[in-house]
């Protein structure tokens, strides 16, 4: 059975953990380093023969469009993660739906083919954000996978969500990000933070078992999270540990993951229809 196997191409000082240390005017000044990390998953990913969806922010596509290119070259899917790393609470409808086109056109045109997937910024598609589906559906997208339906998390979690992939009443299908529940409890094993928080072996065990109920899970890291080397910033303790907590140990943990488990594009694993040119 494959699993979807995911990617938020985003660089270390676009994180919100990070925001109240890094405001947007200074991101231009700031040393690019998710290129060199982007190129590190890949490399593992060419060794595991594993295809993967890189969710990339148009801000790093216009700057590092050959990464996009090369991303596409490989037989990877590209898709996005909105343009500017704005949350979708925080903005309107309209700002919302500027932003997704302004990415989905730059990829787009760097690619060639068409964007058919969409994960909003630190899975802020929320109950009270609804209304950003029908603005997906209308702007062509085939798939969301904005959805972490746990309740452990203060920024994001739609507990109120089943796990399993579904489809919207505008027919917009969603593919959850990974949770084993336990009764009303939804544990995250989604990967992020998470993956270098618990040991691996609490990740093996519950995958294994939703694979053992014939049931795909979907996982996601970023780049900057097999970065050890990545700028400190003087932030608030939690934010600090959620952000630097062995950052040293991702990359030998997606090793082992690869080798694991059998991964695939999320459009691929999940058979998302209309998703032709993937």
């Amino acid at each position: 059975m494959k699993n979807g196997l995911s990617f938020d191409v985003e660089d270390w000082f676009q994180v919100e953990n990070l925001r109240s240390a890094v405001p947007r005017e200074q991101w231009e000044s700031l040393p690019l380093r998710v290129e060199a990390n982007t190129r590190r998953i890949l490399a593992l990913l060419r060794a595991s023969e594993t295809k993967a969806t890189f969710f990339f922010l148009g801000w790093v596509a216009a700057r590092c469009p050959q990464l996009v290119k090369d991303v596409d070259r490989e037989g990877h899917e590209v898709a996005s993660h909105g343009y500017g790393h704005d949350l979708v609470y925080n903005m309107t409808e309209e700002t919302f739906r500027a932003d997704l086109r302004r990415s989905k056109q730059l990829l787009e045109d760097l690619t060639g083919k068409p964007v058919w997937g969409y994960r909003a910024p630190s899975f802020s598609i929320v109950s009270d954000t609804m209304w950003a589906i029908d603005v997906l559906k209308e702007e062509g997208f085939a798939y969301d996978s904005s959805v972490f339906p746990t309740s452990l998390h203060d920024r994001y979690g739609f507990a109120e969500r089943g796990t399993l992939p579904f489809r919207w009443p505008n027919g917009l299908m969603e593919i959850p990000l990974a949770v084993y529940k336990i009764r009303n409890l939804g544990l995250p094993v989604a990967g992020g933070g998470y993956f270098r928080l618990f040991p691996y072996a609490y990740f093996r065990f519950l995958l294994r078992r939703l694979n053992a109920r014939q049931q795909r899970f979907t996982f996601y890291l970023h780049p900057w999270e097999l970065d050890p080397g990545q700028p400190r910033m003087p932030v608030p303790a939690l934010y600090r540990f959620r952000h630097y907590v062995n950052l040293h140990k991702t990359e030998k943990g997606l090793a082992r993951l690869l080798a694991d488990f059998a991964f695939e594009r999320i459009a691929v694993a999940y058979g998302v229809p209309g998703t032709t040119g993937v």
